[in-house]
């Protein structure tokens, strides 16, 4: 994990600056970002979107690179199917991955297409024994066709199994351990599940080693009168801002990307997120030496 902190660091400390937020990046900033190219430390794209063989997707990509590391994001691989992988998905990902070479791929704690069909959406496992064997040899496989380490992110999530018998915490961290897959903590996952389930979200964050967290995800959520609904749509809740504050001290600084996806706000709002996200840690940092 240290290896991938100080690529993403070097590559955009820029100003002299230590720099580890980066944004998600989407259509309608292509023109702005290229135009200003704030320090931010790396775009974060869905894989699946440059999966095609030519066009105006993987030139603007292809731009972005010369000025940013990036961070490919899966969301279609679904690695906890009781079916196969699907080949052509993940050598489609590999011819991705080979071309672009980017610092962090990452792919989803969750099931989302079985017998060729496809959910459009990231459906939690039953955290079981076998679940997490299956999990264990996804990742194993996709990891040695890529030659190189993934992360697994955390899910949000309405529903659980009757049938399962690990902590969800348990079993990612088990998965890191056991696969040698790095973790993504998507603290605003664990916010929204731990309110739909009844479960504190620090103790979550508590169970993950810290040496197998490579990068955290920040994003908003809406409010249904029963539940919250993870939409990437607003900015970062304060309650999030303060899980993330809590793993900043536990387990420490890691690439970060601010994630919005629905009701996408100007650039400089992005931004924004980004600078206060890197600013707590400072402070964070600043504290901790006075203590020390």
């Amino acid at each position: 994990m240290g290896s991938i902190l100080r690529q993403v660091t070097e590559a955009a400390a820029s100003n002299g600056l230590e720099r580890f937020a980066g944004v998600g990046l989407r259509p309608r900033h292509y023109r702005e970002l290229l135009a200003k190219r704030p320090p931010l430390a790396l775009l974060e794209v869905h894989s699946e979107n440059y999966f095609g063989d030519g066009g105006q997707p993987l030139q603007w990509l292809e731009r972005f690179r010369a000025h940013y590391p990036l961070s490919f994001h899966g969301v279609g691989a679904s690695l906890g199917s009781a079916d196969a992988l699907d080949a052509a998905h993940l050598q489609r990902l590999k011819r991705l991955v080979d071309r672009f070479e980017p610092t962090l791929v990452s792919e989803h704690l969750c099931w989302s297409a079985i017998g060729g069909r496809h959910a459009n959406d990231l459906l939690p496992l039953p955290y079981t024994e076998e679940a997490l064997a299956r999990m264990i040899d996804h990742v194993d496989r996709l990891q040695s066709l890529l030659g190189r380490q993934i992360l697994i992110e955390n899910i949000s999530s309405y529903v659980h199994f009757a049938s399962s018998v690990i902590p969800e915490w348990a079993f990612l961290d088990d998965l890191a351990r056991r696969s040698g897959c790095g973790v993504l903590l998507d603290l605003n996952n664990i916010h929204v599940s731990a309110v739909n389930h009844g479960f504190d979200p620090f103790a979550y964050v508590d169970a993950i080693e810290p040496a197998h967290v490579a990068q955290y995800h920040l994003a908003g959520f809406d409010r249904a009168p029963e539940l919250l609904i993870d939409t990437h749509g607003q900015r970062v809740d304060e309650a999030v801002w303060s899980l993330y504050e809590y793993a900043l001290s536990r387990i420490g600084t890691r690439p970060l990307v601010i994630e919005w996806d629905t009701n996408l706000p100007a650039l400089e709002v992005l931004l924004d997120e980004a600078v206060r996200a890197e600013r707590l840690a400072h402070r964070l940092k600043g504290v901790h030496a006075l203590a020390a």
